[in-house]
């Protein structure tokens, strides 16, 4: 059989993404995201995709880019994910070798990437010095039997859908922003430029604007939890934070309370989601939905 290695192309979308769901069924990814993001991703990104083909069929696939929000500039991701039964073969090193000397190139000083809690992942990514750093959780909620809590908005706290915002989305770009810079990360987060937010987050077609929902306090966008979904039955938490001078009135848990309410009602059947393991409030209410740990997920990090 013949290992090839090569940048990924707009027909292996499919295949890209059954590894990825068959690697991480944690994760919601779809041929669609995966090819909308290669094709949009902004060019300070400098974001590839690679794949590993035997004999024609893709076995894996590395994932490489910079971070645009990084307070420290030359910090990269490079995420491989190899079909469990081509392991030992060499594909995992081909595919880490390729995307780290593209974010090198790129002017990367350091490479993350997020491994699962096993042996065989672990033992990967220390043999090509990666060293350990912090830990998270992937957790999941069965919407279809899920006795979601009780919606009780407070006075003067409205409710509303991210699709309101598509005149304008700004203010939601303010509210993500200060939001992702409190989060616990292995790496220190800064704003990103206002226009590569909108190409990363506002415009993926995965993003659900109907189901992302938005506290709004005496006009302002003061907490937002946004919904990521297949368009079939599976749902993502992808970001849920409050602005620092809202915090502590239980806004975001009601804005996620009211978007698993909307994707419970439009049929999703499966939500999920990941939080670093030092992120208490965010787990705390997770633990309210009704969420259990599905597995464990460490950064990894290597200077190149």
């Amino acid at each position: 059989m013949t290992l090839t290695v090569r940048e990924f192309r707009a027909a292996d979308s499919e295949a890209v993404s059954d590894v990825v769901r068959v690697v991480l069924p944690y994760l919601v990814t779809t041929p669609e995201k995966v090819a909308w993001e290669v094709a949009n991703a902004p060019a300070a990104r400098r974001y590839r995709v690679f794949v590993a083909e035997f004999d024609g069929r893709v076995v894996g696939t590395a994932r490489a880019g910079l971070i645009l929000d990084s307070a420290q500039p030359g910090q990269a991701t490079v995420n491989v994910n190899v079909l469990p039964e081509h392991r030992g073969r060499g594909v995992g090193g081909a595919l880490l070798a390729a995307a780290e000397n593209h974010v090198q190139a790129s002017g990367a000083v350091s490479a993350h990437s997020w491994v699962l809690d096993d042996a065989e992942s672990r033992g990967f990514v220390e043999r090509h010095g990666y060293q350990r750093g912090r830990s998270s959780k992937f957790q999941r909620l069965d919407l279809a039997v899920a006795a979601l809590p009780p919606l009780e908005i407070p006075p003067g706290v409205e409710l509303r859908a991210a699709s309101d915002f598509a005149g304008d989305p700004r203010p939601l770009y303010e509210l993500d922003t200060e939001a992702a810079r409190d989060e616990p990360s292995a790496v220190e987060l800064d704003a990103m430029p206002y226009q590569d937010w909108l190409a990363m987050y506002w415009d993926r077609p995965d993003l659900d604007r109907d189901l992302t929902t938005v506290a709004v306090v005496d006009g302002v966008a003061a907490a937002f939890s946004g919904a990521q979904t297949d368009g079939r039955t599976r749902y993502w938490s992808a970001m849920t934070g409050t602005l620092r001078a809202y915090r502590g009135r239980g806004l975001a848990k009601l804005a996620k309370n009211q978007s698993l309410h909307r994707a419970k009602a439009a049929g999703y059947t499966e939500a999920l989601t990941g939080n670093d393991d030092e992120n208490g409030p965010m787990l705390a209410i997770n633990r309210w939905f009704g969420y259990q740990p599905s597995a464990t997920e460490w950064v990894y990090k290597r200077d190149l």
